[in-house]
């Protein structure tokens, strides 16, 4: 599986551009500003219908301009040996829904398109995976089981759905009534509780399944790019372990009225990251930190490789600027290992990827941002 073509429409800084890129290698390089990691995460938003930098849309929408189109062309596996050109078209139009196309033909939901052109991307703020708050961690592990397993991206979806809903009817209930007061209808309450607890549960069961499903990838690979320097973890912690969760969570229901949000449940869970014993995020090393969230999306490819039976596209973002030597030297051996599939790398210095890559036994092509 690759990306053949990318067409962009009024994307980011781009008004109209079209490539065509190798099955291998693709080098994106130009100056800071020109757009590659735009670039790239158009790849990402065919992927997976939704930019990794952005949170709404319509941000990704080119300045002045009143829509986007993303249009690509994937040469999906049908079975060993054999693949079929598949087009794939996002477009969104300001104060519209987005409208996600294969070969012009609209999904009936967006989750059927998710894990189909896998993807996985290695950026510079991946350390915020260890230094900032649980939610990233989430936002990491759900965006790993939901290209993984369907079944989880939808319950992970309806358990959403479920708690916007329960959020509001708590500041509902907040509001003042001059004729009722502020009165809790317990009865309500129940038809999104019930729901809640249960999809929660499958959610708690499955994450707690992925990380012993992932840990000896990801420490393998933690390993191989430490020189087996320090044993590292990763602890999956939930409200939802205590077998009386249940009666908590309905015990805690007051307080969830008067704090006008649901205060408990899988949208909580974190995931402590352990080197040598210790907290990562407080006792870890600069380089330590970067291995780690390294080894993280090595695992996150091997684990989309392992269940789809074909190799991730991986994009990597301004990596080599990043990263020493002695990792970037890793990395590179694992491009001429073959472990990879289709690459994308972006770099503002063009003659020091040339360089890096110029052993490397694999298709390089390069691309300079504002030309195709």
């Amino acid at each position: 599986m690759h990306l053949e073509k990318l067409s962009l429409t009024n994307f980011k800084n781009y008004e109209d551009i079209r490539y065509t890129f190798g099955r291998q290698v693709n080098v994106i390089v130009g100056p800071n500003g020109s757009g590659k990691t735009n670039l790239l995460d158009a790849v990402y938003f065919l992927a997976l219908s939704k930019s990794a930098f952005q949170s709404q849309d319509a941000l990704s929408i080119l300045h002045d301009a009143d829509y986007f189109i993303i249009d690509g062309i994937f040469e999906e596996d049908t079975q060993p040996g054999h693949e079929r050109p598949v087009q794939i078209t996002i477009s969104l139009q300001r104060g519209q829904r987005k409208v996600l196309m294969a070969d012009k033909k609209p999904y009936e939901r967006v989750s059927e398109h998710i894990g189909r052109f896998p993807v996985v991307l290695m950026a510079p703020n991946d350390t915020d995976l260890v230094r900032e708050h649980s939610e990233d961690r989430r936002h990491f592990f759900d965006g790993v089981l939901s290209q993984l397993d369907p079944d989880y991206l939808r319950d992970y979806l309806m358990y959403q759905q479920v708690l916007k809903q329960r959020n509001s009817l708590l500041k509902l209930f907040a509001e003042p009534d001059r004729r009722t007061g502020n009165q809790v209808d317990n009865d309500l309450l129940d038809t999104y509780d019930k729901p809640l607890l249960e999809i929660g549960q499958r959610i708690h069961d499955r994450r707690q399944q992925f990380v012993l499903e992932f840990l000896p990838s990801f420490q393998k690979h933690y390993a191989y790019l430490s020189e087996e320097r320090e044993a590292v973890d990763i602890v999956y912690e939930s409200e939802v372990s205590n077998p009386d969760f249940a009666s908590e969570f309905r015990h805690f229901r007051r307080r969830d009225t008067v704090l006008q949000r649901t205060t408990m449940g899988v949208h909580k869970d974190d995931y402590s990251f352990i080197i040598g014993g210790v907290p990562l995020k407080k006792f870890g090393s600069q380089g330590q930190q970067k291995t780690f969230v390294i080894a993280l999306k090595l695992a996150q490819f091997d684990q989309l490789e392992a269940k789809k039976d074909i190799k991730p596209i991986l994009l990597l973002d301004d990596i080599f600027d990043k990263l020493d030597d002695r990792r970037i030297s890793k990395l590179i051996q694992r491009m001429d290992e073959g472990a990879f599939g289709q690459l994308f790398i972006t770099d503002a210095r063009p003659e020091r990827t040339r360089e890096l890559l110029h052993q490397v036994k694999a298709d390089v092509r390069f691309f300079e941002t504002g030309r195709s």
